[in-house]
């Protein structure tokens, strides 16, 4: 029996999405993270709930928003905006009256029916293409409720569903999600415990351990890696990848080159940017790395 009616915390839903498993398929990206990794293209992603960015070139200076909020949430430090996460009630009251529409709510509560409706309006380019749905984040596993109840729905109306996921939750939860999954899109981040500790702020046990237990399981699984200059990028991080990839049982993994795009949303957040000012990679800045897979056995590709 599915549950539609199970709610949860998304901060966009992106169709025709052709990176995020086969086909054409509709992402749909869920708050909240356990890691906090220097890197994340999504950081608007990593707080549970429904959080204000502010665009600082849209922004009139005008003071509205602050004059405006009852919890004396926004200030003016110059001609900054700041905005408190502790007092701000995520109303949305500021970002609706912003003449500039300067300011955006990000995180919004839907069901999983709502979700399904949307999704379904693109059925035949899922058909057609081979397609279907993706839950993103952020970390879709600490809404496990949620997720699971929209992946049965998903399910039941004959989708493709995949997850992309950290891994990094408990194995029950973990176990309680992934039978209504037909594929898993495993990120890892490093195959050092320490070094992973350093670069997320949690160790690399859980993942491996939950992303070794669904291999043995017989479920359909990509291993990630965003490779990450100075942080996992060198031949020695290649050859231990390639041990912990094997002690899986996995046969292939997918190297996702590093980018800056979402360094914007640092600047909206009002957070600072690690990688700044470290240049994006490209394909062939990684083809030693990649080699260095393929000679331990193992399928690397971009």
């Amino acid at each position: 029996m599915t549950n539609g009616s199970e709610t949860g915390m998304i901060f966009n839903l992106q169709k025709f999405s052709l990176h995020d498993g086969p086909g054409i398929r509709t992402v749909v990206f869920l708050k909240g993270c356990p890691l906090r990794c220097k890197w994340c293209s999504n950081p608007e992603s990593q707080f549970a709930g429904s959080q204000l960015l502010w665009d600082s070139a849209r922004c009139l200076r005008c003071g509205g928003c602050a004059a405006l909020c009852s919890e004396q949430a926004i200030s003016f430090t110059g001609s900054a905006v700041r905005i408190s996460v502790d007092r701000c009630r995520a109303c949305g009251a500021c970002a609706r009256s912003c003449p500039g529409q300067a300011l955006k709510l990000e995180g919004e509560r839907r069901t999983a029916d709502s979700i399904v409706e949307e999704c379904l309006q693109d059925l035949d380019f899922y058909e057609e293409s081979g397609g279907g749905v993706t839950l993103s984040g952020g970390e879709p596993l600490l809404q496990p409720e949620f997720s699971a109840a929209l992946l049965k729905v998903l399910k039941s109306k004959g989708i493709h569903t995949a997850m992309e996921t950290t891994g990094c939750v408990p194995p029950q939860i973990f176990q309680s999600v992934s039978p209504y999954l037909d594929l898993l899109l495993f990120d890892i981040k490093h195959w050092d415990g320490d070094r992973h500790r350093e670069g997320t702020g949690r160790s690399n046990r859980l993942p491996l351990e939950n992303m070794q237990s669904a291999i043995r399981a017989g479920k359909k699984v990509l291993p990630r890696l965003p490779v990450i200059p100075g942080y996992n990028d060198s031949l020695k991080d290649a050859a231990g990848f390639s041990s912990r990839l094997k002690e899986a049982g996995a046969q292939e993994v997918q190297l996702l080159p590093f980018h800056q795009f979402g360094e914007r949303k640092y600047e909206m957040l009002g957070q600072a940017y690690s990688y700044a000012n470290t240049a994006a990679l490209q394909e062939e800045d990684l083809q030693e790395f990649r080699q260095a897979f393929l000679n331990e056995g193992i399928h690397a590709f971009f």
